[in-house]
Parts: C-alpha cells; structure tokens; sequence
C-alpha cells in the first residue's frame, strides 16, 4: 500500500506526468536511438520511423504484385531505387531487399551533423551539432543552423564551412593555406 503524498510533493509532482511520459512502455530502443543520433526532437525519429515504414510497405506491394504487371513492377522498383539511393539512404540499386530492410537509422545517418563526422569536420556528433546550430556550416550557398537537415548524396559535396567561420580560419591555419587577402576583408 502506497501513503497518501504531502501537500508539497504533490505540489512538486503536479507537473510531472508519470503515466504519460514518453520514454516509458519499452521505448528503450527510442531512447538509444536519440542519444546516439543526438536527435533534438523525439518527433524527428518518429517522422523517420514512419517514412521507413511507408518505404517498406511500397517495397512489399511491389514485391507481391502478379506476373501480369511485370513491366511496371520494374519501373516503379527503378524508381523507388532511385530515389532512395539518390537520398542516400540505399547503397545499391540492385533489388527491392534493401528497400524491405531500410531503418529509421539509415534517415538519421543523413542528417547533416552525421556527415559532419563522416566527412572529418568535426570529432563526434556533440560537436557537430554544435556546430550547425551556432552556423558555422553552409550547405551550397546556405547556411544551416537545423541539425535536422537530411542531405542528399548529390549535394553532399558543397558541404563547407562559412566564409566568416572562425573554424574555417582555424583550419586553414592549420593547414597554412590561409591567404593574405583574407585577413584584409
């Protein structure tokens, strides 16, 4: 049996909905998943696990369509394929089975602090997120300050940091590239 709460706990816990909380009922794998993406909001890794979903779904459809519509089995697999390793999110465009086993986590791989890390710009994803959110990184002519951002493969190359970045400056020290010209402007 449970004693009945003071005045000043339940003051305390009004707030707190134990019932209710987001994390519980077996989430754990939720709760991984945000902290080693460093997701910002849950709502992000729930949007991911809907559209991998939705892409799995696509995926067995076109699977279990009949012999008869052959020809266009193969032009809507082509196309998905497409798009998804155009994503970035596929590495083949072999067959519909990478598509069956696509994850939330191959969505959270694309976003922007996690190529940071990949392309060596930054140490680990605290970093990096870091980075992004104080504007320090520009995607082509944009600067990006939402860490949420997924980047597709085509633009991945014009990921660079600001001109007016103090990191740029740093790097280029470093590496003692940094021009004379660039200290006047």
């Amino acid at each position: 049996m449970v004693r009945k709460l003071k005045y000043h706990e339940q003051k305390l816990l009004r707030r707190l909905d134990l019932v209710n909380w987001e994390a519980s009922g077996g989430n754990l794998a939720e709760v991984r998943a945000l902290r080693r993406y460093r997701l910002g909001r849950r709502e992000d890794y729930v949007q991911y696990k809907e559209l991998a979903r939705a892409v799995r779904a696509l995926a067995r459809r076109l699977r279990d369509l009949g012999p008869a519509s052959a020809a266009f089995r193969a032009r809507c697999a082509a196309a998905l394929l497409e798009k998804l390793h155009g994503l970035g999110l596929v590495n083949s465009r072999q067959s519909l089975a990478v598509c069956e086993s696509l994850s939330a986590a191959a969505f959270c791989r694309r976003r922007l602090p996690c190529l940071l890390v990949k392309l060596r710009m930054a140490q680990n994803l605290r970093h990096a997120v870091t980075f992004v959110e104080q504007g320090h990184v520009r995607v082509g002519p944009e600067v990006v300050t939402d860490p949420a951002l997924l980047v597709p493969r085509a633009v991945e190359d014009f990921i660079t940091w600001v001109d007016a970045s103090r990191l740029r400056q740093k790097v280029l020290d470093y590496n003692q590239e940094r021009d004379d010209f660039d200290l006047a402007a």
